[in-house]
Parts: C-alpha cells; structure tokens; sequence
C-alpha cells in the first residue's frame, strides 16, 4: 500500500523546529544515477512527488543551485491548499521561502522562478559576483551576499537562523550537495531509489565533495507499490 500524506508526514516529523537543520532530498536510480536525460525529475514517481511537498511544508527555506534551476525548470514554488494550511496551523507562513545559490548570477529577473513566486525569493550570492547583475536580480529577490571570494555556505545558514528561518531544504543540485557536505552543514538525507537501471554517464547525488567517509543513522524507511524505496538517513 502506498504511504499517505499523514504517514508521510509522521515518517518525516521534525523533532524540534528551533534546532537549525539542513535536510537534503534526492532521487537516484538503483544504479547510482542522480538523472534520467540529464533531470532528476524523470527518476521519480508519484509518492517521490508526495514526500516532495510534505518536505517543502515542513521547510522554512528551498534551497536549490542555480543550475538546478535552469536544468530543472523551477517556477514559483506554492504549496497545495491543504499543506498551506498545514503551514497556517502549525504556526508558519503559507509558503516556505525559496533561495537560489549563485556565485556567478547567470539569472535573469524575468525567470519563472522569480515572476511566479508567491514569495520572493532569496538569491545567495558572493560579494565579488558582477555588480550589474546583482542590482537587476534586488528589483525581484532578497539578495544576500555570503562571503568575498565564494559562496560561505556557513554564513548563509547563519543568515537563515537569523531571519528565523532555521529548517532548511536542499533540493540540489549535486555540486551544492558536494559543497554542503564539505562544509559540515548535512544533517539529514532523504533519498529516493527508484526501481529503474538507467546507465549511462549521469553522475552520483553528490559531485565535487572530497572523498572522505560521513557516518549517517537510518532513521527510517518506507516503500510504495511501485516499487520505490524512501530511506531517511540522519547525521
């Protein structure tokens, strides 16, 4: 029997909304593959798709590289009715933020993402990004500058915290992954293995990371009838 929206959500409950987090949720073949035709998108199914919401309800911030944007074709991100309203009666805004990584700003203002968001989104950025760009993208998105050189994805938790923003959502892509894990900001991996062989040349769920070994708990594990597998791992 495929799970439902309610034990989605007590699979996935967060134990304690204040402690700041970083949860990232991914999809992978069973061999490996992080897409399908080069989008993650493809790889997944119709409780994949449910668990998607019941995680971007529980959020504070969507966390997302700008490439995975692009790839993926990311609008405004608003929540069905009733996980709005789940929003409301847990003491939260109708909509979680959205926040674009970009150490380059290879965004336009008129991007989807930007003109059908509910909210507008956060663009996190670099202080040595191009002036130009970063002043068209402040007439449609909170612009914050986390570090000089590169994106300091420390700060940039900070920041969230700050705001009162602490449960943060990566959804990709896998070069921020990387960049997360390297930094020491994972705290939960929500994965998705999808019953499919693909081969191929697509990459892992994570790229760029130096190689080292980071020790995860199983915190829980559900399938649908599918055939898909949701594994909940936790630091």
């Amino acid at each position: 029997m495929n799970p439902t929206r309610d034990q989605l959500f007590a699979a996935y409950a967060l134990d304690d909304r204040r402690t700041p987090r970083v949860r990232m949720n991914f999809v992978s073949s069973a061999d490996g593959a992080a897409t399908l035709h080069g989008r993650s998108g493809e790889l997944g199914g119709r409780t994949d798709r449910a668990l998607m919401e019941v995680l971007r309800a529980q959020a504070d911030v969507i966390l997302v590289g700008a490439g995975t944007v692009r790839v993926e074709g990311y609008g405004g991100v608003a929540p069905q009715e009733e996980d709005a309203a789940w929003r409301r009666a847990h003491g939260l805004s109708p909509a979680p933020r959205l926040a674009v990584v970009s150490g380059e700003l290879n965004l336009a203002p008129g991007d989807a993402v930007f003109a059908d968001a509910p909210v507008p989104p956060i663009v996190v950025t670099r202080a040595s990004a191009p002036a130009a760009r970063r002043a068209e993208l402040e007439s449609v998105a909170e612009v914050l500058v986390c570090g000089d050189a590169t994106v300091d994805l420390v700060a940039m938790t900070h920041a969230f915290t700050a705001q009162g923003m602490p449960q943060v959502l990566c959804e990709g892509g896998p070069h921020l992954f990387g960049s997360l894990l390297d930094a020491g900001l994972v705290d939960e991996l929500c994965l998705t293995v999808a019953p499919h062989v693909v081969g191929g040349g697509a990459g892992r769920i994570v790229q760029g990371a130096a190689e080292a070994q980071h020790d995860l708990a199983l915190r829980g594990v559900l399938r649908d009838d599918d055939g898909f597998v949701f594994l909940r791992y936790a630091r």
